[in-house]
């Protein structure tokens, strides 16, 4: 293997590199030559230069050396000198790859511990815990029931609430159809209501607003469970309001007393014409033992509230109103005449029920119709007199002040001071007190009313005026009785063309158990709502509005000035009273309520007692009373308030990942924001157009709608709408991502997290009803596609392969 002409050729380079005074060191382990004859498998792999260092003792080094270098043996063997010289050269060098190799090997040690730190530390950022509070799980269930919008984006984004439930040939609901001026609005669904027909049209609307429900319903829901909830409260308020509430639900118990409950209260009020039993009570004594027991104004309204012309003073003083009463004939307003009027049809189908009524009462069918024409012939009469509100508003006839002696002079048929006093006792009310007046024109003709039909008209014998206060009072104690004077009220107000659904039984006794134990349910609501959480998210996303402002285009820096000079000066909190009671003082204040099991009706005729004991404690104490039945926030003075009923679960809860948190009670914050302030900022900033209009222009790129000649230009109102939810959605999300950055741990649910978990719980919300809605031409959850245009914070699966042009689409 080894030959003479070999050795011959590595004599001379050695002997020219001597007389060039260098040493042979190039000749290292790494440029080893293996002759060309040596067969492949022994060659085997050629390890890179690392790999192929010295690990083993000297001995075995040399060995090495002279099974790869075999030419350099050779050649040292031949020149003792050159063996001499290389060896302390090869220690040495073998000595400084070991500590080559050392120094790598710290190196590479301490660089994985450090990854090994990092990446623990990324995961302890970025890996969730998943929530399981009952709550988070039967969150993760409705998650699960719903279209997750990030499998189909393209169809998900379009079409969604409610969508299952109308015609599939149309792929959904599109909210375009519910705009006016849309061009699919009236031919498609002309063509579907013939096909499915009215009733089934109905059905639909039904389960439409099952499932959409509004943020009312939700509060109302929550609400439900409380009252309906076993724990053992020992407080003697909190179980009169459930007793009430049950009582209520007892409809068997209610139907069964039938009539009979409130023809014994009439008798107790001197009887009536009607039933051939009627003492002849004075007009106004009846009169005032109506409005102070049982919460009947027939006449005229009574409330109490400030005087708006006062609040430059910030006077907490509250005053008397008296206003037109809540007339039970039905009217419209002629705009030509500037008078109310009543249509032949709608006074027939008046007439029918009031004939309806008396004879549930037990009228003889000889006077029946008599007194129901009366009763129709008195209505109208007052009803002539009676005027819009915003007719009312535009000639000043609202908060116009005067004394309880100057009304008295004015409309001398009422006993004023008699009736206030009777209405707001214990106050010493005297005849120098001023009330407000909201209608003068009416209460000034009522007056002259009253006193014809009271002495002068050929049917006083009759009672007429006796008649017309009964037949109010049952219009107030109507949901205390049977069903047949609701049927008889539902099927008045159908054929008057008002098709809303009657709501459900749970759902009125909600209402009215609020009505009399509303400090009852205000104390348990603030139990169970998580203050220090809600405080957070109001203040969060305020923060995030005002950083948005910045970012809009203004018409120049004064208006931006201007428009933060008024957001600065706000102060956002949670709406909750100075002292909510506790249940011993609620105890106290129901200790004379007397609650019972078997009558509701007897229950509701306290509850009146109730209400207006919460009227008179409005004008005595200047107390500020919380609605606790209030879903949106409202500015009073410099606060900007939320009340407790909009951080109820299912929307927000403290257990939920602030994800879905943000993604639900964020956005609607957010956009209950922007509507208290759109108009100082739409007339200030540009944004609200341009905005408007880009989203529009996605909307139309992806539905492709431009191309097929099926787009609309957008309102003024629908601009204004669109800016709105989209900017809501964008201050939601950056609120959110500043607090990941003050507290980078968030839970999970249904194994989605941060953003994902963000995006997914807002397009379930997005079917949320408001007064808005109508004015939104797309579905919000689209603006999620929106959002996520040219940006690294939205899952990629958002993309649409078959839309050609979203790469066109441009950031709004």
């Amino acid at each position: 293997m080894y030959n003479t002409e070999d050795a011959t050729r590595w004599r001379n380079i050695d002997t020219h590199m001597l007389r060039m005074g260098e040493t042979p060191i190039e000749l290292k382990p790494q440029l080893s030559i293996q002759p060309t004859t040596q067969p492949e498998p022994e060659r085997g792999i050629q390890l890179p230069p690392l790999f192929q260092l010295p690990f083993s003792t000297h001995h075995h080094s040399e060995n090495q050396q002279q099974t790869q270098l075999q030419p350099g043996t050779q050649l040292s063997e031949s020149n003792p000198e050159h063996r001499h010289q290389a060896k302390p050269v090869w220690i040495h060098h073998r000595k400084l790859l070991f500590l080559f190799l050392g120094f790598s090997l710290c190196a590479a040690i301490l660089g994985i511990i450090y990854y090994m730190h990092q990446n623990l530390q990324n995961r302890s950022n970025t890996i969730v815990t998943p929530c399981l509070s009952p709550a988070c799980q039967w969150a993760s269930a409705h998650l699960s029931m719903s279209d997750d919008p990030f499998t189909q984006p393209c169809d998900y984004f379009l079409f969604t609430c409610g969508s299952d439930i109308f015609p599939p040939e149309n792929g959904g609901r599109q909210r375009g159809q519910g705009i006016i001026g849309h061009p699919q609005n009236q031919n498609e669904k002309s063509i579907w209501l013939q096909r499915r027909g009215q009733d089934k049209e109905r059905e639909d609307r039904g389960l439409r607003e099952e499932t959409i429900r509004d943020r009312k319903t939700e509060l109302l829901q929550y609400l439900k469970k409380i009252l309906e909830s076993n724990d053992s409260s020992s407080s003697l308020a909190v179980k009169k309001a459930k007793g009430f509430y049950n009582s209520c639900l007892d409809t068997r118990s209610i139907d069964t007393a039938g009539a009979e409950p409130f023809l014994t209260l009439i008798q107790e009020l001197g009887g009536w014409a009607v039933s051939g039993q009627w003492n002849h009570s004075d007009f106004n004594s009846t009169l005032s033992l109506l409005m102070r027991d049982y919460a009947t104004f027939p006449f005229f309204n009574l409330y109490v509230g400030k005087d708006p012309n006062e609040t430059a003073h910030e006077t907490t003083k509250r005053y008397i109103q008296i206003d037109q009463p809540d007339l039970l004939i039905p009217i419209e307003w002629n705009s030509k005449t500037q008078k109310s009027q009543a249509k032949t049809e709608t006074l027939r189908q008046f007439l029918a029920s009031c004939q309806r009524y008396l004879a549930l009462l037990g009228a003889m069918p000889s006077s029946n119709m008599i007194h129901a024409g009366i009763f129709l012939a008195l209505s109208s009469e007052l009803a002539v007199a009676a005027a819009p509100l915003h007719y009312r508003l535009s000639n000043g006839q609202l908060y116009q002040r005067m004394t309880i002696k100057e009304l008295q002079s004015q409309a001398p048929a009422i006993d004023w001071l008699g009736c206030l006093q009777a209405v707001f006792h214990p106050l010493p009310l005297i005849e120098d007190d001023h009330v407000l007046l909201h209608n003068r024109p009416y209460i000034m003709q009522m007056s002259p009313i009253i006193g014809k039909w009271l002495n002068e008209h050929e049917l006083s014998s009759r009672g007429p005026l006796q008649t017309y206060m009964v037949l109010n009072l049952l219009h107030t104690l109507m949901p205390a009785l049977d069903s047949r004077f609701s049927e008889t009220a539902n099927n008045l107000s159908f054929a008057l063309g008002n098709n809303e659904r009657v709501a459900p039984r749970w759902k009125h006794c909600v209402l009215e158990t609020e009505k009399g134990f509303d400090s009852v349910l205000t104390h348990l609501l603030s139990e169970r709502t998580a203050h220090g959480e809600a405080e957070e998210i109001i203040q969060n996303i305020f923060s995030s509005f005002k950083s948005k402002l910045h970012e809009l285009k203004w018409k120049d820096e004064k208006s931006l000035q201007f428009v933060m000079k008024k957001v600065q000066s706000l102060i956002p909190r949670l709406w909750t009273t100075k002292d909510i009671s506790s249940e011993a003082e609620l105890d106290l204040l129901f200790s004379e309520v007397s609650v019972s099991n078997q009558s509701f009706f007897s229950n509701y005729v306290q509850l009146l007692s109730l209400q207006q004991k919460r009227r008179n404690k409005l004008l005595t104490e200047q107390t500020e009373m919380v609605d606790i039945l209030s879903v949106t926030p409202f500015l009073q003075g410099n606060d900007l308030l939320f009340p407790m009923g909009m951080f109820i679960p299912p929307l927000f809860h403290p257990t939920y990942p602030r994800a879905m948190n943000y993604g639900v009670m964020g956005f609607l914050i957010a956009k209950d924001i922007l509507h208290l302030l759109l108009p100082d900022i739409y007339s200030q900033s540009e944004s609200v157009r341009t905005v408007g209009e880009c989203v529009w222009a996605h909307y139309l790129t992806v539905t492709e709608k431009e191309s097929r000649g099926g787009a609309f230009s957008l309102s003024a109102v629908q601009q204004q709408e669109v800016w709105v939810q989209y900017s809501a959605l964008q201050i939601a999300l950056q609120a959110y991502h500043q607090s990941l950055k003050n507290r980078p741990a968030d839970t999970s649910i249904s194994g989605l997290s941060h953003t994902r978990l963000f995006l997914s719980s807002f397009s379930q919300v997005n079917c949320d009803s408001d007064p808005y809605r109508e004015f939104m031409p797309l579905e919000p959850s689209f603006l999620i596609t929106v959002v996520c245009v040219k940006s690294n914070l939205c899952p990629t699966s958002l993309q649409c392969p078959n839309k050609t042009q979203q790469h066109l689409l441009q950031k709004c």
